[in-house]
C-alpha cells in the first residue's frame, strides 16, 4: 500500500473507531468508565484509552473522576445542526421513501389528547385515492395510526377511553377487550392495520415513531382505498411502513434499545 492510500484510509479507520466509541453513550448510560467503554466497542484496550483520552482533551468527552460522558463542546457544536428543524422537516424525506416505495399517500400524525393530526403528508400519484390534508383531526380509536398511539403509550389509551369508543363504522372497535387485545398485538408486531374503521372503503397501516428519550412522538403510515390495500397485502407493505417509522425515529435521535417505562396500561 502506498503512502498516499494510506493517508487516505486511515482517517476514515480513526473516524469510524471514534464514532464506536461516541455510540456507547445512551440516555440509559450516560457516564461510563474506560473499562465499559473498551468492552462495549471491542476495540484494543491500548487504542481505546489512546482515542478516549485524545477526544477528551478535544472537549468530545468530558471526564469526572473515572468517569466520561459526552463533552459539552461536542453538545455546542452540534446544536447549529438542529437549529431551525422540526419534527416535519426532519420526516420529510422518510415519508416521501414510504410514498415512494408503496405508492401510496404516506401520512405523519401527532397525538393531542383523544386525537391525532395529520401534521405532514407525501400524496400518492394515483387518481384514486384516499383524502388526507394537513391539519386534519381523526380519533385515536378508530385507524392504525391512533392505535398505534394508543398501543406505545398509555396516556394515549387512556384519553381515548376516557372520551369514549363512538362507532364511525360497522368495523369500529368499541369494546375495550378486543381493543386491548389488538393493543397488545401491536406492541409485538410493531404495526397497526386497519380496514374501514373509520371510513367506508378506506384502509391503512401504521408504525410508531420515536424521539432520541425513547419517548413515543408521532405515528407514520400510509392510506388508501381498500381496492388497492387489502388484508392480503400487510405482509408486503407492513415491514416498509415500519421501516419508515425507524429512519423517521433515527432522524429524530432515536437509538435502538432506548424506550422509557411503559407506565400504567390500565
Amino acid at each position: 500500500m502506498s503512502t498516499n492510500d494510506k493517508s487516505g484510509t486511515a482517517p476514515l479507520l480513526v473516524l469510524h473507531k471514534i464514532r464506536q466509541i461516541l455510540e456507547c453513550f445512551t440516555i440509559e448510560q450516560p457516564e461510563l468508565n474506560l473499562q465499559q467503554i473498551t468492552k462495549a466497542t471491542g476495540l484494543p484496550a491500548s487504542t481505546c484509552q489512546r482515542l478516549v483520552h485524545n477526544l477528551t482533551r478535544e472537549g468530545f468527552l468530558d471526564r469526572t473522576d473515572d468517569t466520561y460522558r459526552i463533552g459539552l463542546g461536542l453538545v455546542r457544536w452540534a446544536a447549529p445542526g438542529t437549529f431551525g428543524l422540526d419534527m416535519v422537516q426532519l420526516t420529510r424525506p422518510a415519508l416521501q421513501q414510504l410514498r415512494d416505495r408503496t405508492g401510496e399517500t404516506a401520512c405523519l400524525y401527532v397525538r393531542d389528547g383523544a386525537y391525532r393530526t395529520v401534521v405532514s403528508l407525501a400524496e400518492t400519484r394515483h387518481v384514486v385515492m384516499r383524502l388526507f390534508m394537513i391539519g386534519m383531526v381523526m380519533s385515536l380509536h378508530a385507524g392504525s395510526a391512533g392505535k398505534v398511539f394508543m398501543a406505545f403509550d398509555p396516556s394515549a389509551r387512556r384519553a381515548a377511553v376516557s372520551h369514549g369508543l363512538t362507532r364511525h363504522t360497522a368495523r369500529t372497535v368499541v369494546d375495550i377487550d378486543v381493543l386491548d387485545r389488538q393493543l397488545e398485538e401491536i406492541r409485538r408486531s410493531g404495526f397497526s392495520a386497519s380496514f374501514e374503521e373509520r371510513d367506508l372503503g378506506a384502509a391503512s397501516i401504521s408504525a410508531p415513531v420515536f424521539g432520541s428519550s425513547g419517548e413515543l412522538v408521532a405515528a407514520v403510515g400510509i392510506g388508501a382505498p381498500t381496492q388497492r390495500l387489502t388484508p392480503a397485502d400487510v405482509a408486503q407493505l407492513a415491514p416498509l411502513v415500519v421501516e419508515a417509522g425507524e429512519e423517521a425515529s433515527r432522524r429524530l435521535g432515536y437509538r435502538p434499545g432506548i424506550r422509557p417505562h411503559a407506565g400504567n396500561w390500565s
